[in-house]
């Protein structure tokens, strides 16, 4: 009867447990070894630890469990409880999403640091809005162009292939002639191989991650914009944490944040020297090429002022103090 009573008990000390437990799944978009994924990765680590092992969060790089698009619904909709998106690929949903995508708004980590300090609190608001908390956002390194032929000015980018991956990307393509092809990061290898895009503007970074050394060979270090990927998780799933685990998520997102920046920039410069060690020819543009970009960048700056009407010009006003 004894022996019952103590199988009963640990039989109950074990549910109990599991049932204090709680899992969360992290979608992202981005392969295992890339630095966003990496740093999901550590974040996920940290909560496990400063919970005690309450929260569990498991990451799900390289688009394994929600491709990039649905990411953000799957968490709205609660399929998952957090994950990573890009922020600028929802400008068309809320022009503020995509306020870190204007070319040569914000073109250093400085200013793109200056442009999150004045959108965060709107960011905040809206995604509370639709059901949803900021946990933390960090900086892909500076866009720059790649092309498989040399890049003078805007002209020579006439005609070709040129990959979009955001409204904004698309937008570029059109103001220069070029033809926007749809490809996210997960695909964008197997296009460039097929010879469906000739032009990408992407970070280092996503450069190393999908090989584009093997079917590209300039890139013009034009420092377009420095888009952020932002971490959010279910407001729901969020409030049913206890304040004592809350507090530990928020802590290790603060954590999560610094080191992403941080990782930022060491990726930026350790990416570009990737880039040239296998093959590929790093340059600055040249005078007409910035030239003719900084023109599409005003372009694109007034239409999204006239799209994003007063609460456009205030986060613009606010930065640029």
């Amino acid at each position: 009867m004894k022996f019952k009573l103590a199988l009963a008990s640990a039989a109950f000390a074990l549910s109990a447990g599991a049932q204090a437990q709680t899992a969360w799944d992290l979608p992202a978009a981005y392969p295992a070894t890339n630095f966003h994924s990496v740093n999901l990765a550590s974040f996920a680590s940290d909560v496990d630890k400063a919970t005690g092992g309450k929260l569990k969060i498991t990451v799900h790089p390289g688009a394994s469990l929600f491709k990039a698009p649905e990411i953000k619904r799957a968490v709205q909709g609660g399929q998952a409880q957090v994950g990573e998106i890009l922020l600028t690929a929802y400008q068309n949903e809320w022009q503020m999403f995509g306020a870190d995508g204007i070319p040569f708004l914000a073109t250093s980590y400085a200013e793109s640091k200056k442009l999150y300090a004045a959108q965060k609190p709107i960011l905040q608001k809206k995604l509370a809005e639709q059901g949803m908390v900021l946990l933390y956002a960090v900086a892909w390194p500076p866009q720059g162009l790649y092309s498989k032929k040399p890049v003078a000015s805007a002209a020579d980018l006439k005609g070709s292939k040129w990959r979009a991956y955001s409204p904004a990307t698309s937008r570029i393509a059109e103001l220069v002639g070029a033809q926007p092809v749809t490809v996210q990061a997960a695909e964008l290898s197997q296009a460039l191989a097929t010879g469906v895009v000739e032009n990408n503007m992407t970070s280092g970074a996503t450069g190393v991650d999908s090989k584009l050394y093997e079917h590209l060979k300039f890139y013009y270090d034009v420092q377009a914009w420095l888009p952020k990927n932002a971490v959010i998780a279910n407001k729901k799933a969020f409030d049913a944490l206890d304040k004592a685990t809350q507090d530990a998520l928020m802590k290790a997102a603060a954590d999560a944040e610094a080191r992403g920046w941080a990782a930022s920039e060491k990726v930026n410069t350790d990416t570009l020297a990737t880039l040239k060690a296998n093959g590929m020819s790093v340059e600055p543009p040249s005078a007409a090429l910035k030239s003719d970009l900084q023109k599409v960048g005003a372009t694109m700056l007034q239409e999204w002022l006239g799209k994003a009407g007063p609460e456009g010009q205030q986060l613009i006003d606010a930065y640029r103090k």
